[in-house]
């Protein structure tokens, strides 16, 4: 019997799939430090994680008879991908599983910043019942997202899907990805067929003229202290991808100085310790990096790694 360790969790849908295969799936949460022993003692065949776990060459050079590596989920920078695979371990992800649920968010704190809802929400249970009519008056400002011209860095299956909802809101879209020049998206509303084909264009262009400006991209600096100089004052700065695509620093002052409006972070240069200078600031949206953290989400993702785990040790 296979024996597989999903160490930062796993739905209940796909534990059902696995152990219904013929599958030992444990769900212990183990260390970092003794992750080594476990998976030698117990004899683990395949090692799931999600973002907490990290898989480098240590780890992996410890644990010879690892066969699988899987990331539930999309980006992969906790795992060294390519020393893995130079061991003849294979490394799997799931990259559709959560595209929805991340865009969600996206719009979750778009409309947040564009309504200060972030910010009245801080407010209103301290001064709503002595100040109702200033605070009335201080958050009455807001825009519509219709109209407003979207950049999206990264178009993945993320990126590909934050567009569509942009798109169904009425907004404009700028679009950068080094990898792709034209990509035709196609979906479906109310039983109608929809194809639009969007062109990429500069880093620099998306930069210089989108309203609002969403991350998703896999890591790297993207917005970095000369980036933040090309920015249309005023601008909405959202990262769901990683905290080291946004330099922090150069936010902060960009905040302070009025050149970006508001800014929606799911994700921090120092996790699981963010900078306190980051979070307390007045003009940030905030979450705990929750973008793939519904519940179907959850769901599509356990299934699709039962059955990623089933193929690859199917196929030997």
């Amino acid at each position: 019997m296979k024996s597989i360790l999903a160490n930062d969790g796993m739905d209940a849908s796909g534990i059902e799939r696995l152990t219904a295969a013929g599958f030992n799936v444990q769900t212990q949460a183990i260390p970092q430090s003794e992750l080594a022993t476990y998976i030698n003692t117990y004899n683990i065949d395949a090692l799931v994680v999600r973002s907490a776990t990290k898989v480098r060459k240590e780890l992996i050079e410890a644990c010879p008879q690892l066969k699988i590596i899987a990331r539930g989920g999309v980006g992969m920078d906790n795992i060294d991908v390519a020393f893995a695979e130079s061991k003849g371990i294979q490394v799997i992800n799931t990259p559709a599983a959560s595209s929805r649920s991340v865009a969600e968010l996206v719009f979750a704190h778009a409309f947040s910043a564009v309504r200060f809802l972030y910010q009245s929400n801080r407010e209103m249970p301290v001064r709503g019942t002595i100040a109702f009519n200033e605070l009335k008056k201080k958050f009455s400002e807001g825009t519509e997202l219709q109209g407003k011209t979207l950049g999206i860095l990264g178009f993945g299956r993320i990126g590909q899907a934050v567009a569509k909802m942009a798109l169904g809101l009425g907004m404009q879209l700028r679009v950068y990805d080094p990898n792709i020049t034209k990509l035709k998206l196609a979906w479906s509303i109310a039983a109608s067929e929809i194809t639009v084909e969007v062109q990429t264009e500069s880093l620099e262009s998306v930069l210089q003229h989108a309203d609002i400006i969403t991350c998703h991209v896999p890591g790297g600096e993207l917005i970095g202290p000369d980036q933040f100089l090309l920015l249309k004052p005023g601008v909405i700065l959202i990262n769901t991808s990683r905290g080291s695509v946004i330099h922090e620093n150069s936010l902060l002052q960009a905040l302070d100085s009025k050149r970006v409006a508001h800014a929606c972070l799911d994700v921090y240069a120092h996790e699981p310790q963010p900078d306190p200078s980051v979070i307390q600031h007045p003009k940030l949206s905030l979450s705990p990096h929750i973008g793939a953290a519904t519940r179907e989400a959850q769901e599509r993702i356990g299934i699709e790694l039962a059955e990623l785990l089933i193929k690859a040790f199917a196929n030997g």
